[in-house]
């Protein structure tokens, strides 16, 4: 009798153990457990891109009961953009956003985005990557880097600051010290107007420039002001020579182990969270250029007729390397 009803109980217990583990995944979302995504931000609190995660936050929260949310690393916490990029690749990141620099080495296609004077202004810049290419972008990104692409989100419009004089044209640049980002594209493009450029992972900028190892950057608006560049360069000179995007993404791994309502959920908050993101990066630009000026920066506004034509070489290089076809597209496309 005693052995019968030792049997019967280890036979519950074996029971209730396979119930339990079939009641939901590692991520806990199948059976209602919370789950908080760690989010990496290049830029600090009141950034472009706080205010986008805040919004998919609000949105995700919502449309969970609160059940899936996020947590927000400023500043590089969790790495350079390329170390969070990797990350989330191996699925030690869960999300991110960060400039399509990084990307590059993965999906050749993205270097396009280096390419200066590639769009003709934001709307289409908008156009372009909410349509069938921004997809096909975001699904090579998936295939290549193992990082699900949930929105293009805005960096901005680049401008070039340094510490040495204004730049009206291509040749105020020679001799100047420029990092750029980890891109080929991006060096060739400096040189071509005369800079000596090199490329540099971001956290190391401010510090670089501070000691004078470079002397000059660019960036978004927002972006000098966030990491108060004011403080080292003197100079700001609206070249307006990039549209970056900024991918928010989400480690592949990671996405698929959800189930498919969760998955919807991420989507769409991101969808809603996107027009919020943009206007505040177009918001904060304008705002942005005032309190530069207040701080002291010279500001100049160049023609940019000279910077288009010497960039040209540039294009002839690089195109036919990207993806000429895409880029005529994308240069040609009706919005």
């Amino acid at each position: 009798m005693k052995n019968w009803k030792m049997i019967s109980l280890l036979m519950v217990l074996v029971l209730s153990l396979i119930l339990s583990g079939c009641s939901g995944t590692k991520t806990g979302s199948a059976s209602g457990e919370k789950h908080v995504f760690d989010v990496s931000l290049p830029l600090g609190e009141g950034s472009h891109h706080d205010i986008g995660l805040k919004k998919f936050k609000e949105e995700l929260e919502k449309s969970t009961d609160g059940r899936l949310s996020v947590k927000l690393h400023y500043n590089n916490e969790l790495g350079g953009e390329r170390e969070v990029v990797e990350g989330m690749g191996i699925n030690t990141i869960d999300m991110g956003v960060s400039s399509t620099g990084p990307l590059g080495s993965f999906v050749n296609d993205i270097y396009m985005f280096d390419l200066p004077y590639l769009f003709k202004d934001t709307k289409h810049a908008y156009a372009v990557l909410d349509s069938e290419i921004g997809d096909e972008l975001a699904s090579k990104i998936e295939e290549k880097a193992n990082v699900k692409v949930l929105a293009w989100w805005e960096n901005g419009i680049r401008h070039e600051t340094n510490d040495v004089r204004p730049i009206n044209k291509p040749e105020d640049l020679k001799g100047i010290k420029h990092r750029t980002q980890e891109s080929e594209v991006q060096v060739d493009t400096w040189r071509t107007m005369g800079a000596d450029a090199t490329p540099m992972a971001w956290p190391e900028v401010y510090t670089a420039l501070q000691q004078g190892v470079m002397d000059s950057q660019e960036n978004p608006l927002a972006t000098i002001l966030d990491v108060r560049f004011y403080e080292v360069q003197k100079y700001l000179n609206l070249t307006g020579h990039v549209y970056s995007p900024l991918p928010f993404m989400m480690s592949k791994q990671l996405f698929d182990s959800l189930p498919k309502e969760d998955q919807e959920a991420i989507m769409k908050a991101a969808e809603l969270a996107t027009p919020v993101q943009r206007d505040a990066s177009k918001t904060l630009e304008e705002e942005s250029l005032k309190k530069l000026e207040e701080e002291g920066m010279t500001v100049t506004k160049p023609d940019l007729e000279p910077f288009r034509e010497a960039v040209k070489p540039v294009y002839e290089k690089w195109a036919p390397k990207i993806n000429k076809e895409l880029i005529d597209k994308v240069r040609n496309f009706d919005y």
